[in-house]
């Protein structure tokens, strides 16, 4: 029909319309917020390159996920900040750790009410800051790695946690968790894969907060930026070792990969709105050239139309918030 009989911009005339032919929301419990416990602090304490995310002491990280529930967020992703660490990360596996010990506290904390879940891996724990063991070379040690995965995975669980994330993107880190896991009579907790994790320069605001240790760099395990099917290749491979949900990290940067990946696979898939992308939009609403709060609500809402059934993010309490009061 020729135009003035179609006008598309009667179903944008209002908010209420605009509402109601909405062809993507993002949802509080789409949203799952990474926290960070760190060993040792009496205090929560700021970190300089995330602006308005914490270094937790181990009371304020159970206020912290008792918000976390108040606002409806899907879920609660921790990470752990040791004192101490060694060649092996063995405060990764060891049941008094910190991460293990900021584990129990928040299922103590908030039971049931969200999905308390876990990095599995060990760079905060290595005094290298590698995501595995390393050969006398200095070079990654894929498989001795996986054999520490198995113990922290079997740790995690018996610490009470519900959803295990590998996040080392060793070669079948998948299965031998999951194994691992059945054999210790813990069937139900459930394996996020980060099937999908580039050697991206959008980390290193997360290395802060973790206190990172790294030495050199990922790119021998972490992806190459320039691949898609690669992509896939991981995705196909860690289904098929008994991942229940996989994820894409970073989120932005790679929305076409999250797209493809949803048609790709049958099982829930995530993305990880990291650290970089969080800070570039806080220092950029600070410098008042944007508008923070629409901008961090239309940064979800393109992971979610891209994909991205859940959603890790920095602003999960705060878009939590923000989200109920509008719908």
């Amino acid at each position: 029909m020729p135009y003035p009989e179609i006008r598309p911009r009667r179903l944008r005339r209002n908010a209420a319309v605009r509402r109601l032919v909405s062809e993507t929301r993002v949802d509080p419990a789409n949203l799952v917020v990474p926290m960070f416990v760190k060993e040792g602090l009496t205090e929560p304490r700021t970190i300089a390159s995330l602006p308005g995310v914490l270094q937790h002491s181990r009371d304020s990280l159970r206020k912290a996920a008792a918000e976390a529930v108040e606002a409806g967020v899907g879920g609660i992703m921790l990470f752990g900040v040791p004192e101490r660490r060694d060649a092996t990360g063995s405060g990764g596996i060891d049941p008094g750790g910190i991460l293990n010990v900021a584990i129990r506290d928040v299922v103590a904390e908030v039971g049931d009410a969200t999905v308390v879940m876990s990095d599995l891996c060990l760079d905060e724990f290595t005094s290298h800051g590698h995501c595995g063991l390393l050969t006398p070379g200095g070079e990654v040690d894929n498989d001795a790695t996986l054999a520490s995965y198995a113990e922290m995975a079997v740790a995690q669980a018996t610490a009470g946690v519900g959803v295990v994330g590998p996040s080392g993107m060793m070669d079948g880190q998948v299965g031998v968790v999951r194994r691992a896991l059945d054999a210790a009579g813990h069937q139900d907790v459930a394996v996020l894969a980060y099937a999908v994790k580039y050697a991206s320069a959008f980390y290193g605001p997360f290395r802060d907060a973790v206190e990172s240790a790294l030495e050199g760099d990922r790119r021998t395990y972490q992806q190459d930026p320039t691949n898609l099917r690669e992509s896939l290749r991981e995705v196909e491979l860690d289904v098929a070792e008994g991942a229940d949900m996989v994820m894409v990290k970073p989120a932005l940067p790679y929305l076409d990969v999250v797209s493809a990946v949803r048609a790709a696979v049958d099982v829930p898939v995530a993305a990880y709105q990291v650290s970089g992308e969080y800070a570039m939009v806080e220092a950029a609403a600070a410098n008042g050239w944007i508008d923070r709060e629409r901008v961090m609500l239309e940064t979800l809402t393109s992971i979610r139309r891209a994909g991205a059934q859940i959603i890790l993010t920095y602003w999960a309490v705060e878009a939590a918030q923000l989200l109920r009061q509008r719908y």
